[in-house]
């Protein structure tokens, strides 16, 4: 009987642990992750007697990997995560709920009972959507999405109350910068596809439970070795298999974020790539109150206000009277202090709730490079990559996807299916 070859998986976020995942039983699994706990930029931290994550993060039907490899792990999805039709709800803008209805009469019959939306807005957005169909999803040449939007005629109330916010959330890049060829593929995904592919899916647990842990019993449980605190220094790549600090595979899965890839296998080509990568913050503001938070939502937002969207963790995790507040690809938040961003938060939770307690504490969590900007053109990695018996992984390498879990979990099973592939 053949041995089953060595592979490396290195790094231990969402990318990585699916790779690992699917090349479970097929190889002789070794896997680095230099944090503590897996999850990478999804994942549980502790502050003070709660357990909150380093980022609020929603996942939606479309995210078919996700699921996939969740149930493969042993997660429940109707314990993990709350699933509602698609609704759009922002205080003193445009709320829009979807009834589950086939498609594309979901989308229809939303539209037309939405809210804070004139009739002459809803057909523009309508035409707009219908038109993109029309083009199977595809935008050639790619432009930004501000200049598709105003070559589809969408007024301002449109573009400041449903095409940011949705652009922001899904891309994190500012709809002047933003790939509008990457919109379409989300677009496509999600309101193009099944009614189910449009549902929020809202976690009710922590992101480490939510895949990250799970997955690391999973595989040890059949026998990898799995290396947490462990940092790889150098990864050298050739014809006959990777050597890792010194230490031989067959192959290797470089599942990092894309200045780390450069960094660990000063190879020219993936360097001058991930060169041409920029970078947007996520802020994530956490703010607990005296008592229960109710908002009209678990999830929701304010026209105007400084959160992009709010979470009721209450509702969703039952932590009762913590509130989640998020900004994607915020412009000119650094200028505040925490505790001056936090009191916009707070308003915002109490134009939602004027009967919302006292604050008793509050959290702000800015990683700076949150996900890389999906810029209109931008080159991704191809695949296998650059160098010999190494694949990558991780959000930036997939094709059509911005930085999401989606994208991450389909990068890490492309990269495995490759190594199967060639082993």
């Amino acid at each position: 009987m053949m041995s089953k070859p060595r592979v490396a998986v290195i790094g231990a976020g969402w990318a990585g642990l699916a790779a690992a995942v699917e090349l479970a039983g097929r190889a002789e699994l070794t896997v680095f992750e230099a944090g503590r706990e897996p999850g990478g930029r999804a994942r549980r931290i502790g502050v003070r007697g709660s357990r909150l994550d380093n980022g609020q993060h929603i996942l939606i039907g479309a995210y078919q990997e996700c699921l996939r490899l969740m149930a493969a792990v042993g997660v429940d999805e109707s314990r993990a995560l709350l699933r509602l039709p698609m609704n759009w709800r922002r205080q003193g803008g445009i709320s829009l709920s979807c009834p589950r209805l086939p498609a594309p009469w979901h989308l229809a019959a939303g539209l037309l009972t939405a809210r804070g939306i004139s009739w002459r807005d809803k057909a523009r957005l309508a035409l707009a959507l219908q038109r993109l169909k029309g083009q199977g999803w595809r935008v050639a040449p790619d432009c930004a999405v501000a200049q598709w939007l105003t070559q589809q005629g969408q007024s301002e109330t449109l573009i400041r109350e449903f095409w940011r916010p949705l652009v922001l959330s899904g891309l994190n890049t500012p709809p002047e910068q933003a790939s509008m060829r990457v919109l379409a593929a989300v677009l496509r995904d999600s309101l193009g596809a099944d009614r189910a592919a449009s549902d929020l899916l809202l976690p009710r647990v922590d992101l480490s439970a939510l895949f990250p842990e799970p997955a690391w019993r999973w595989l040890a449980e059949r026998g990898a070795d799995l290396r947490a605190g462990r940092r790889v220094r150098g990864v050298a790549a050739d014809s006959t298999g990777v050597s890792v600090d010194g230490e031989r595979f067959d192959a290797a899965v470089l599942a990092v974020a894309p200045y780390h890839a450069a960094e660990l296998t000063a190879d020219p080509t993936l360097r001058q790539l991930t060169n041409a990568y920029r970078y947007w913050p996520i802020y994530t503001v956490y703010l607990q109150f005296e008592g229960a938070v109710r908002l009209p939502a678990p999830m929701c937002a304010c026209s105007g206000g400084v959160g992009d969207w709010l979470f009721d963790r209450g509702a969703l995790m039952g932590e009762t009277g913590w509130v989640a507040a998020v900004m994607s690809a915020p412009e000119h938040l650094d200028a505040l202090s925490q505790e001056e961003l936090a009191a916009l938060v707070e308003a915002d939770v109490r134009r939602l709730d004027p009967r919302a307690g006292r604050r008793l504490d509050f959290r702000v969590l800015a990683e700076r490079r949150a996900t890389f900007a999906s810029l209109v053109d931008m080159r991704r990695p191809a695949q296998p990559s650059p160098v010999q018996s190494l694949y990558l992984a991780g959000d930036w390498t997939h094709a059509d996807y911005p930085a999401t879990l989606e994208g991450a979990v389909r990068s890490g099973v492309a990269a495995a299916r490759a190594v199967i592939g060639r082993l």
